[in-house]
């Protein structure tokens, strides 16, 4: 995926079963989430931990409505080890085989798949322009 970078400059980063929100406006994780559990199903990714931090707890009620109302979700619940109620991990059903297995479409490998990103980014940004 690819990210501009404040400078101008194209960051290109990974989807994995891991999501920081560190970086986002609580408006913003909805709307994340779920194209990041949509991507996750996609690519066969099974097991994510997505970072919210600890704070109030505003972030991961929200992260937690969107797991618990997500029919892919088979379990979730807050990180076991240091992370704690910093992090929540969630064990998802994969609908379809992963797209990289599929006949019908060349493998792509995460790291050069940007479509999620730009998705992402035009459904966040639609309505500020």
């Amino acid at each position: 995926m690819a990210n501009k970078h404040a400078k101008g400059k194209i960051v290109r980063l990974e989807i994995t079963d891991t999501l920081d929100l560190h970086h986002f406006k609580p408006s913003e994780v909805p709307d994340l989430v779920r194209e990041y559990l949509r991507e996750c199903d996609r690519l066969g990714i099974s097991e994510i931990r997505i970072i919210h931090g600890k704070g109030k707890g505003v972030l991961r009620k929200i992260v937690q409505d969107i797991l618990a109302a997500d029919p892919r979700v088979i379990a979730y619940g807050s990180a076991n080890d240091r992370s704690g109620w910093g992090a929540t991990d969630a064990r998802l059903k994969i609908s379809a085989q992963p797209e990289s297995k599929q006949a019908s479409e060349p493998p792509r490998s995460p790291k050069t798949d940007v479509g999620f990103w730009q998705r992402l980014k035009k459904k966040l940004f639609r309505s500020r322009t």
